[in-house]
């Protein structure tokens, strides 16, 4: 909140009557913000980043994929699924349950609650001390 307040002092948009718009985020000309350039901004400075850091930032970096792994992360956090369905717009909580489809620790933690003894803790997974592995795995990524 702080983050938009300081946006809002920046833009001067605190005094609504100013401007024709409910828009808080708009584009160079003080139209809504669209998805293209969402994705033109995103684009721009995940080039820079990869510039500077090439294996921190990859090029593949998409305004889905950002919204994706938010999603994820909701989940992770407790959120419920029907907030997960409002925050990202969906019709359809089934649009939503791709998320809970995705998280594996989600599934580790409902498998070790059936059966503790069967399924270890995370810190016991092998191929976490696999560092061979994890770059290998990592080289797909890119």
């Amino acid at each position: 909140m702080k983050l938009v307040d300081r946006y809002l002092e920046e833009q001067n948009k605190q005094h609504r009557a100013v401007f024709d718009t409910d828009y808080i985020f708009l584009n160079h000309s003080m139209q809504k913000l669209t998805r293209q350039g969402v994705v033109y901004i995103l684009k721009k400075y995940v080039t820079i980043a990869n510039k500077q850091n090439p294996t921190l930032v990859p090029l593949s970096i998409s305004v889905h994929g950002l919204r994706h792994s938010r999603a994820v992360h909701w989940l992770q956090a407790g959120i419920d699924l029907i907030y997960i369905r409002d925050l990202l717009g969906h019709v359809s909580v089934q649009t939503s349950e791709v998320y809970i489809r995705i998280d594996n620790d989600l599934k580790n933690k409902a498998l070790r609650k059936v059966s503790a003894e069967t399924y270890p803790e995370e810190s016991e997974y092998r191929w976490q001390k696999d560092h061979e592995l994890l770059e290998w795995l990592k080289s797909f990524s890119s």
